[in-house]
This record gives structure tokens, C-alpha cells and sequence, in this order.
């Protein structure tokens, strides 16, 4: 049956036309991901882009970013300033093109950019869009040129403030509190970024500067980043708390007409690869041809280098991929005209010229150093023979496990309570620390969607550990068999069985530990699980207030005062009880429910790897094998530590 009300309501002028950059204020994630954290500071990154691009380009060697005091962000350069005579076609002039309209930009036709990460013409639009207020001054042709926008309107005319004799462009913003969730930038993610832009582009020199006085900072920071070593430098920091096994760090470089390539890597003592990759200084987290033509090329390179050598016998198989790569920290930096993004978040380099391109190189330039450097060479065949022994041994450890599974009525693990639910979109896996707490929550759950996997003593560190340890560790290997996705290379999301996996674990120190050991265990074997966003934690309340028939949980200490303030309730009257919970196993069943379990209610945090150079290091720093960066992590830490027991 039609209901008319609605086809009369539903007219022309319903249509909507977002004109400008409205449409930017109305869809704000559409542009920038989100307006969570993460969103407020990519606001800083699209500026800092087009400076960067200015310095690709050979025009710009230094970025001043500063946040100021009003939380505001100015960024300052020296490259050529952004054109101010009117546009040709438009008939305003280009620096209010630039700002206030979308896909306006110097690096579509191909001459004002040959290499650019900013490639939508967005960026500057939209940081103007999203901003309340922006002031833009720009230093070129011996003139000082200004103009001013208030949520992306010019409520100025670009005026002539008098002459310079530098060349350049400074902005400054102020996001708009109205659309972010917080406008409060971190230093400490803005300096992780450019630390990042400042090893991938040698020349450049980007100074962060914090004026804000508040709380602890009392005083201006201000770190100023540049690397002559480039990419060297930075396989140099990602290792500087592992242990190498060869002093020198591998370095070579190849162009061709339309991209420049260089490479640079080390082999670690460590069990895992860190291969990151760049195109354009945009780090390609889901790989691309570059990558693949890089493992192409050193797998075969350190086969026929091995069997040169004698090391694999005439009659021995090949290394493998994973075998050449174990140990291996190697930095991918490709620049190129035309880059071609794909994949699930954008993040895949697809030029397929990239792969025979770096493929070519990688071959060259590598067999002719181990060529010239045979002590480094034999380390690293020694190394990849170890992990090739070590993968064997894990192979035959998978195929025990295969044939108990197959002897047993279910290859499930047997602590495992499954959910009657068979789509794994619907289903939640609570791997919950010790017996009792897995009692509870089996008894609190939801069965139709929630299984339960208790676990219990401490579990293998994977940090100091090879696959075949891993496989063959009985509070791992119920993870690995309830999950059914496999480890490392054979992993295979299509066959997870739970969308949704919370690690919940008490609130102690002992829980804080397993927590870590599982997070390590997923970043290191099932990273494509941490990556797709199916790793969550679980926040059980520390707290339940009670007073007469009224009962609160609450989740930290602020809360805990916040609600006895908003109650006008005293710690000190005895009608008032403060239960702190120091364990699940302290939450009868309908507690844990209603406070940890039940989705309505509940508050979990999602794992997200952010920047996996910087995820790779927190890892390596507490679940490495040296103290001393351990040690200066907690030193370092100490004060933003809250609920400890004593």
C-alpha cells in the first residue's frame, strides 16, 4: 500500500545541492575519516602535505608547525607561496580558489607538481571547511598577501600587506569545536608523523614547536627533525632496541623516467619481519607492487646467493619468502607521477610498472652487495636456514595438531563454550583470564552470540619466540584453533569464526600482563586481525556504589568522584558502599553481564594500529629482550599510571 503523505513530501525541493564546502561541514568523515582525534590531527597533515609536496617539487626545505596557545595550529615554509593574481577562468583570485573550492589544486595537470602526496586538490579546502576561523599569508614576488575565512567564508578580500623579500605560505586554523570531538592536538602524534616525513625526505628540515602552557607542560617544546641519512636513519631508529646481526645497514636507490625508488634495510635477531612501504611519502600499509617486487626480487636473490655459496644443496627446496624476510627491517620509499591508490582503506599502491620496476633494482643492487660483502651475506643465509628449519619444524607441529584434532569429536578446544550462532558477522569470542571469571562469564553470557575461552597461567611471550613454539603452546594454541584463521603467512580471514574477539582480563597487574601478551601475540602472528579492527578490550567497572536501593558502576577514579559530587553523596556515610573489584571472578554472572558483557551497556575499546612503525617499537620496548629501553619506558610512564595496588 503507498502511502501518499510521503510521495507529496518527497518533491524538487527535497533535492539537495550542497554548494562549496558545505558539503564538507555536513560530511566531515567523508574528507577526513572522522572528527575523532585521529580526524583533528590529519587537519594538520593535509597543510603540512602541501608544504612537503613544495619540497618534492625542489622549492622548500624547511616547515615550521606550531601549536599555539589557543590550541591553533600555524605552519610556515619557504617554498614558492601559493599563487595570488586572479584565475584565469574563475576571475577570483587563485589563493581564494584554493581555499574554498574542492579539487582546485596544482597537481592535476602535471606541471606544478611532478610527485605529490596531496593528490585530491582537497586538502587546504578542507582544512578551511572545518575550521572556524583561518588565516592564510603568502610571501611571494616581494609582497606580503593575506586573507582571512571564518568556517571556510573569506570574510576578507586578498589584500596587499606590504613587501618581503622571502618567499613562502603560513597558515594558521583553528578547528571548529562545533564538528571535532576534542580540538586538543597531541604533540606527541604530530611528532611521530613528521619524524616519519622528515626520514623519507632527507633535504627537509620540520621543526614542531608547543607553546600551549597547561597542566605539566609549563614550558615551550620544541624538536627540530632532519636526517641526512634518510631511510638509513630510519631503519636505524625502528632497530635502535633490537639487536642486528650485521653492522651495516643495506642501502640502494634506482629512478626511470617517471619514479625514483630507494630502499633500506637490516636483519634483527628477532623472529618477525618489519617491511614498511611508502609512495609519495603516504605510508601504504596494505603493500602494493612495490612490495611484492621487493619480495619477489630478495627471495630469489638470497636463494641463488645461498646455493652460490653452497649453503642449499643441489637436491635442498628453495627458501621461502617467509624464511628470507625473519629478522628483516627494510623501509620502501617510492616517488612516483601518477601513484594509483587501492584496497580496503586506500592504502595499496597499484601501479603495475612499480613491481618489475623494483623488482629489477632489488636484483641488481642487492646481488651485487652480498657479492661485495660476503661476511653480511652468509649472516643472512644463516638466518633465513634457521627459519627455515624452524618452519618445518612448526609444519609438522600444525599436522599434530591436525591429527589429534581428527581423532578428537571436535577439533574445538574443550574449555571452549561456543555460541549456537553460526555467522561469524554476529558472533563474539571473550577470551576471558582464569577459571572462575570464565565460569562467570559463562553463566552471565548471551549463548545465542557470545563464546566463551577461558584461559589460564601465563602464557608464551612471542616476542622471544618462533612459530613452532607457538604452535606448540597449550594456552596459544586453544586461541589459534578456536579462532580457525591459522598464524603468520597462512592466515586466512575468511575462516574467522568470531568478528568480535574481547580480551577480558582483570583489571591488576597480572591482567594487565596477559593483556599484553595476547595484544603482542595478535600484532606479531594475526596482524591482519588487529589491522580489520577484530581485536577489542573489555572494561569491567572498578567501582560499584550503592547506597539504599540505588547502584552505580563506574569505570575509573574521575568517575568514581564525579558521581559522588553530581550525588552530593559523602565517601565517609556508612549508608554509602564502595565495592572495588580487583577481579572478574569478584562479579557474580549478572554483574559481569550487565557491566562488561552485555552490548547494550557495555563499553569495550577497539585495538587499531595507527602507525605500525610506532605500534612495532611499543612492542619491542616491553616484550623485547633488552632492559634498559624497558626501563626508561616505565621511568618515563610512571606518573599516568592510575589503580595500582600496592
Amino acid at each position: 500500500m503507498t502511502d501518499n503523505t510521503n510521495v507529496q513530501n518527497y518533491s524538487e525541493e527535497q533535492i539537495q545541492v550542497l554548494e562549496g564546502l558545505e558539503a564538507v561541514r555536513k560530511r566531515p568523515g567523508m574528507y577526513i575519516g572522522s572528527t575523532s582525534l585521529r580526524g583533528l590531527h590529519h587537519l594538520v597533515y593535509e597543510i603540512v602535505d602541501n608544504s612537503i609536496d613544495e619540497a618534492l617539487a625542489g622549492y622548500c626545505d624547511r616547515v615550521e608547525v606550531t601549536i599555539n596557545e589557543d590550541s591553533s595550529i600555524t605552519v610556515i615554509d619557504n617554498g614558492r607561496g601559493i599563487p595570488t593574481g586572479i584565475h584565469p577562468k574563475l576571475n577570483i583570485p587563485t589563493l581564494q580558489v584554493v581555499h574554498t573550492m574542492l579539487h582546485a589544486g596544482g597537481k592535476f595537470g602535471g606541471e606544478g607538481y611532478k610527485v605529490s602526496g596531496g593528490l585530491h586538490g582537497v586538502g587546504a579546502a578542507v582544512v578551511n571547511a572545518l575550521s572556524e576561523r583561518m588565516e592564510v599569508e603568502v610571501y611571494r614576488e616581494g609582497k606580503i598577501w593575506r586573507q582571512i575565512y571564518e568556517k571556510g567564508i573569506p570574510i576578507t578580500e586578498v589584500e596587499c600587506l606590504g613587501d618581503t623579500e622571502k618567499t613562502g605560505t603560513k597558515t594558521t586554523f583553528l578547528a571548529d569545536p562545533t564538528i571535532f570531538d576534542e580540538i586538543r592536538f597531541e604533540f606527541d602524534i604530530l611528532l611521530k608523523r613528521f619524524r616519519e616525513l622528515a626520514f623519507l625526505n632527507r633535504k627537509i628540515t620540520i621543526v614542531l614547536n608547543d607553546n600551549r602552557k597547561d597542566g605539566e607542560n609549563q614550558e615551550n617544546k620544541s624538536v627540530e627533525l632532519h636526517y641526512d641519512g634518510g631511510i638509513v636513519s630510519f631503519v636505524q631508529y625502528i632497530n635502535r632496541n633490537k639487536e642486528t646481526i650485521h653492522p651495516d645497514i643495506i642501502f640502494f636507490s634506482g629512478a626511470k623516467e617517471d619514479a625514483e625508488i630507494e630502499i633500506a634495510l637490516q636483519y634483527t635477531d628477532s623472529y618477525v619481519e618489519n617491511v614498511f612501504s611508502y609512495a609519495n611519502d603516504i605510508p601504504t600499509t596494505e603493500g602494493g607492487t612495490h612490495v611484492t617486487g621487493f619480495k619477489t626480487a630478495i627471495t630469489k636473490v638470497v636463494n641463488d646467493y645461498a646455493r652460490k655459496i653452497n649453503a642449499l644443496k643441489e637436491n635442498e627446496k628453495n627458501l621461502s619468502g617467509e624464511d628470507v624476510r625473519e629478522g628483516l627491517t627494510a623501509i620502501i620509499n617510492v616517488k612516483l607521477m601518477n601513484p594509483q591508490f587501492e584496497g580496503q582503506t586506500k592504502t595499496k599502491l597499484g601501479n603495475a610498472d612499480i613491481r618489475s620496476f623494483t623488482e629489477g633494482i632489488v636484483t641488481e643492487k642487492l646481488t651485487y652487495y652480498l657479492e661485495e660483502h660476503p661476511k653480511t651475506g652468509k649472516i643472512i643465509v644463516d638466518k633465513a636456514l634457521l627459519s627455515f628449519r624452524a618452519r618445518e619444524a612448526a609444519r609438522k607441529a600444525r599436522e599434530m595438531t591436525k591429527r589429534k584434532s581428527a581423532l578428537e569429536s571436535t577439533s574445538l578446544p574443550g574449555k571452549l563454550a561456543d555460541c549456537t550462532e553460526k555467522d561469524p558477522s554476529k558472533c563474539e569470542l571473550f577470551i576471558v583470564e582464569g577459571d572462575s571469571a570464565g565460569g562467570s562469564a559463562k553463566q552471565g553470557r548471551d549463548r545465542r552470540f557470545q563464546a566463551i575461552l577461558p584461559l589460564w597461567g601465563k602464557m608464551l611471550n612471542v616476542e622471544k619466540a618462533r612459530e613452532d613454539k607457538v604452535y606448540g603452546n597449550d594456552k596459544l594454541s586453544p586461541v589459534i584453533t578456536a579462532l580457525g584463521v591459522n598464524i603468520g603467512e597462512n592466515i586466512d580471514l575468511s575462516k574467522l569464526r568470531y568478528h568480535k574477539v574481547i580480551i577480558m582480563a582483570d583489571a591488576d597487574v597480572d591482567g594487565q600482563h596477559i593483556r599484553t601478551l595476547l595484544l603482542t601475540f595478535f600484532f606479531r602472528y594475526m596482524r591482519p586481525l588487529v589491522e580489520q579492527g577484530h581485536i577489542y578490550i573489555a572494561q569491567p567497572p572498578l567501582y560499584r556504589v550503592k547506597k539504599g536501593k540505588e547502584e552505580h558502576y563506574v569505570y575509573n577514579d574521575r568517575d568514581l568522584q564525579r558521581l559522588l559530587s553530581e550525588k552530593n553523596w559523602n565517601r565517609e556515610d556508612g549508608n554509602i558502599s564502595i565495592q572495588r573489584f580487583k577481579g572478574l571472578g569478584e562479579m557474580n554472572p549478572d554483574q559481569l553481564w550487565e557491566t562488561t558483557m552485555n552490548p547494550e551497556t557495555r563499553t569495550i575499546i577497539q585495538i587499531q594500529v595507527d602507525d605500525p612503525v610506532v605500534s612495532d617499537e611499543i612492542f619491542t620496548i616491553l616484550m623485547g629482550e633488552k632492559v634498559e629501553p624497558r626501563k626508561e619506558f616505565i621511568q618515563k610512564h610512571a606518573r599516568l599510571v592510575n589503580n595500582l595496588d600496592i
